[in-house]
């Protein structure tokens, strides 16, 4: 388990990487978050995220970077308990993208059956089964 500085420190650094996609450095998180500690405490607090696998160095002058533990320690940790629901939009646009990903389901369906039924007029092609997949179908209509 991280301390609450470390996590505070991993928050603010997965942030600023979101935001400038490049490495993080202590002094740039001191600098540009106003942190109330030193940046070689911060870059200790660093080091030990590193060891648990939070963040990474990509060599050594460089800033550190979240890896996907840090990443989602961010999201199940620092995001979603704080808040206990996603915002409203948040919400809407999943609805929005499961009623998108239904229609273009029916879409595929509708055109699976126009196939099928294709296929079933021209002489010398073998029934299909319902389990056939769009693309078993495409290729028996690339053959003929």
């Amino acid at each position: 388990m991280i301390s609450d500085r470390q996590e505070k420190i991993l928050e603010l650094l997965i942030k600023e990487y979101i935001d400038s996609a490049r490495p993080v450095s202590s002094d740039m998180l001191k600098k540009r978050l106003h942190l109330d500690i030193s940046p070689a405490t911060i870059r200790n607090e660093l080091q030990e995220l590193m060891e648990a696998g939070y963040v990474a160095q990509p060599h050594t002058s460089a800033g550190r970077v979240p890896t996907e533990k840090g990443y989602r320690f961010f999201v199940t940790v620092t995001i979603t308990p704080q808040n206990h629901q996603l915002p409203n939009f948040i919400h809407r646009e999943i609805q929005e993208a499961r009623e998108n990903i239904k229609k273009e389901l029916m879409l595929a369906e509708d055109m699976v059956r126009s196939l099928r039924g294709k296929l079933a007029l021209l002489d010398g092609v073998r029934n299909l089964t319902e389990q056939e997949t769009l693309y078993e179908i495409l290729t028996i209509l690339g053959s003929l």
